[in-house]
């Protein structure tokens, strides 16, 4: 999905913010472009912070892009910005495989999410196995299916959607004509012809009581995600006894004031002193 006036806004966000004079560490060394596969786009940015420790976290980033674009450059403002605000913690962003025709983005995408994490688990970097997403669109969709169905053994503690997908059975989907096209990104055929895979690629339907903390922020005329998305999976997991915040902005898909990306950054901050 198309994030620009989200990367716009946040790195407006960025330069608004400095105001704030945040603590801040210099950074004790950034590795770029680390190969995790074969592929040119199987690649990630390490941030190793100052004093190394086995208990030192990581927060992930992975960028939008609708599945079939987008790139870990179009997060790295937002990325540096919380990164003063946690300087004891690891910071990963990750670019994937991105879909093209006759090769969807499932299950290529969340098998790439998960060889990152088994890279950086594998390579020595004096870091523990805590884990937190932040995803954007098509990305935060990843984390939150990454998180609720394929977190073994419990290393996801925390994930924050930023208007992301989270049910492709949602009629809101199904009955827009417009978003066919969503159907064929992700998963390559129709939902008429396999609707259980939709539903195993849906965070809504892999939640269940001891999914991570989830951070929902979504927009309430967002001509991409459903207002619905981020409403369900607030209800479910208040169902299932997950703590969630949810928060509903003024705007599309990130397309928001610049207040709105003020309160979106704080709750945020806040998620992960909280929960993380």
């Amino acid at each position: 999905m198309k994030i620009k006036s989200i990367i716009y806004i946040l790195l407006c966000f960025l330069f608004f913010s400095c105001s704030k004079n945040p603590e801040t560490t210099p950074i004790n060394k950034t590795l770029l472009n680390v190969s995790y596969g074969s592929s040119p786009q199987q690649v990630y940015d390490l941030y190793l912070p100052s004093n190394i420790t086995t208990s030192t976290k990581t927060i992930i980033f992975v960028h939008g892009g609708g599945w079939t674009a987008g790139d870990k450059a179009d997060v790295v403002g937002l990325l540096l910005l919380i990164k003063t605000y946690f300087p004891s913690y690891a910071f990963v962003n990750i670019n994937y495989r991105l879909s093209t025709p006759g090769i969807p983005a499932m299950p290529m995408q969340i098998n790439d999410i998960q060889s990152a994490i088994n890279s950086i688990k594998l390579s020595n970097y004096g870091i523990s196995n805590q884990f937190a997403f932040v995803g954007l669109s098509a990305g935060a969709h990843l984390s939150m299916l990454y998180a609720y169905a394929y977190n073994t053994n419990n290393e996801i503690k925390a994930v924050c959607s930023i208007v992301g997908p989270a049910n492709f059975t949602d009629p809101n989907y199904l009955n827009d004509t417009t978003l066919s096209g969503l159907y064929l990104s992700v998963g390559g055929q129709t939902y008429i012809d396999n609707p259980s895979f939709f539903v195993n690629i849906s965070p809504y339907h892999k939640a269940t009581a001891s999914s991570p903390p989830t951070l929902l922020l979504y927009g309430n005329a967002d001509p991409l995600v459903p207002i619905t998305q981020g409403q369900d999976m607030n209800a479910k997991l208040n169902q299932l006894g997950v703590y969630n915040e949810f928060k509903l902005y003024n705007g599309g898909h990130g397309n928001w004031s610049l207040a709105d990306w003020n309160d979106a950054y704080s709750r945020l901050k806040n998620f992960i002193n909280l929960k993380f």
